[in-house]
């Protein structure tokens, strides 16, 4: 028997990145699938790339508005019946400046999709799983989420308090049989830490790399397969004495 086999789960930022292969992990498990992000052509992308290995439903959205939350847990549910996983993992990384020099609406932009998105997410998926009895919230937050860093205050207050939602909803959830936890990656090949490396230090995003790999006592950053085998697991039966717990995993990066 698959992992997931017959399970439904909720993905946002499902169409590229950790989102998408966490996709295709769940679908190769026996998962059927919802993929929310906010470009229908990312989208329609992402379906062509996991074609072949189940049922996929795309839902453009964005995150932040409660109207679109209501609707893509809606249809997910109209499509499918239930959810039974619900990977809240859309995030944005921000700008990268001194805090005194960040801009209030850059701010405003992080938290609103990182925190308030995050949060919308469970308020809409919470009340189904709850009446089910049962299903598994992975929310993403990062390193960011456990330690300080210069220069990103924004996502590091957003993946700081996506902590505190972990908890508080697994406290209120945890006697219906709903599990929530929340995992924290290093830096990942993806094209967040790109942006990230090049605002940094403009034109020498590689040097940046260097450095950052120097502080993960495995040596590398994470891939997104890395990530999706821990989702996985939290989203499966293996971890059903698990709740309100967060989870690194950063090649020891949360060690030092």
């Amino acid at each position: 028997m698959k992992r997931l086999q017959d399970k439904i789960a909720l993905i946002t930022g499902g169409a590229a990145g950790i989102g998408l292969e966490t996709a295709r992990l769940f679908l190769n498990e026996g998962a059927k699938v919802a993929l929310v992000d906010l470009k229908e052509d990312d989208l329609a992308q992402a379906a062509k790339t996991l074609g072949g290995l189940g049922e996929v439903l795309t839902i453009a959205a964005d995150v932040s508005s409660a109207d679109d939350t209501a609707r893509y847990v809606r249809e997910t549910v109209d499509k499918f019946g239930r959810i039974d996983v619900f990977f809240n993992n859309a995030g944005i990384e921000g700008k990268v400046a001194p805090l005194v020099d960040q801009k209030i609406e850059d701010f405003d932009r992080v938290i609103a999709v990182n925190v308030r998105g995050a949060f919308l997410g469970l308020q809409h998926v919470l009340p189904v799983m709850t009446k089910q009895k049962s299903g598994s919230v992975i929310n993403m937050s990062s390193i960011a989420g456990l330690k300080g860093s210069p220069n990103v205050a924004p996502y590091i207050t957003s993946k700081h308090a996506v902590v505190g939602l972990t908890r508080a909803a697994a406290i209120e959830v945890g006697s219906t049989g709903v599990r929530v936890n929340s995992v924290h990656p290093s830096p990942v090949n993806t094209r967040m830490m790109r942006s990230l490396e090049e605002g940094f230090n403009p034109g020498h995003g590689d040097a940046v790399k260097d450095q950052l790999t120097a502080d993960i006592p495995l040596g590398r950053y994470g891939e997104s397969a890395d990530i999706a085998a821990l989702v996985l697991f939290l989203a499966s039966d293996e971890a059903a004495f698990i709740t309100g717990a967060q989870y690194p995993v950063d090649g020891g990066m949360a060690a030092g």
